[in-house]
């Protein structure tokens, strides 16, 4: 069966408790959203990526790098929200897949696209997201998600907490969550028509409300590793990680 046309959709928000104007930072002399977009349109499985905000200093910023970008609602409480908007405004076919491109991954392997997308030459496959192995000292961090699958690789839970919980203190294998979805479009218009659901509201993770709804998550096991920028301290890390991957390649 060929697979569904794919778009890629990068949400960017000026506005950010932790860092306020994020996208815009320079990272080696470009701002964020530039490398993002530069890693994503690399991965040949995606027939057109654009940005998607509610602010005009980034939209300029953009558009004077010659990115596609659209001007969203700034109402939206999510990237998901965002995305959709952004999807509807393109006219995306209902069976089309899109990419949700965290706007803070300046150093983005576009491999991790590619097996984001290619599970959806699968019919059942509705939501796909990545993990990647850890350890057990960076299993107990709250703030790096956990997800336990099942053989077929179907994603049973998500949890800031340890899990699986070692009991006998024999366990060290987790899997840690990488935040980068791939959606059907029907699925992503009822994933947002949702209410927030309860799991959801403790964890504080959105991935829930899938699953509480009976939709199923797909997760793929990735060699590679996600370097999101969360806070300014962030910046000089991305920056060494961008310099190593230029001398390598």
């Amino acid at each position: 069966m060929p697979a569904p046309p794919c778009y890629g959709i990068i949400p960017a928000r000026y506005e950010s408790k932790r860092f306020p104007g994020k996208p815009l930072t320079p990272i080696l002399g470009k701002p964020m959203i530039w490398h993002v977009y530069n890693r994503a349109i690399q991965c040949k499985d995606l027939c057109k990526t654009v940005l998607a905000t509610d602010d005009e200093r980034i939209f300029n910023a953009a558009k004077g790098y010659g990115i596609p970008i659209l001007m969203t609602s700034a109402d939206h409480t999510c990237g998901s929200e965002r995305v959709l908007e952004a999807a509807t405004i393109m006219k995306v076919e209902n069976d089309a897949v899109i990419l949700n491109i965290q706007g803070d991954e300046p150093a983005l392997n576009p491999a991790m696209l590619s097996q984001l997308a290619t599970p959806f030459v699968d019919p059942a496959i509705q939501v796909t997201t990545l993990a990647h192995k850890i350890s057990r000292e960076e299993a107990v961090n709250p703030n790096q998600v956990k997800v336990v699958i099942s053989k077929s690789g179907r994603a049973l839970y998500f949890s800031r907490a340890q899990i699986p919980f070692p009991r006998d203190n024999d366990h060290d294998s987790y899997l840690g969550h990488i935040g980068l979805y791939g959606f059907r479009m029907g699925v992503l218009k009822t994933f947002v028509a949702l209410e927030n659901s309860s799991l959801e509201k403790h964890e504080k993770l959105e991935q829930l409300r899938l699953m509480e709804n009976d939709i199923p998550i797909h997760v793929v096991i990735t060699e590679h590793q996600g370097y999101g920028v969360d806070r300014p301290e962030d910046i000089a890390i991305v920056e060494a990680v961008i310099k190593k991957q230029q001398g390598s390649s």
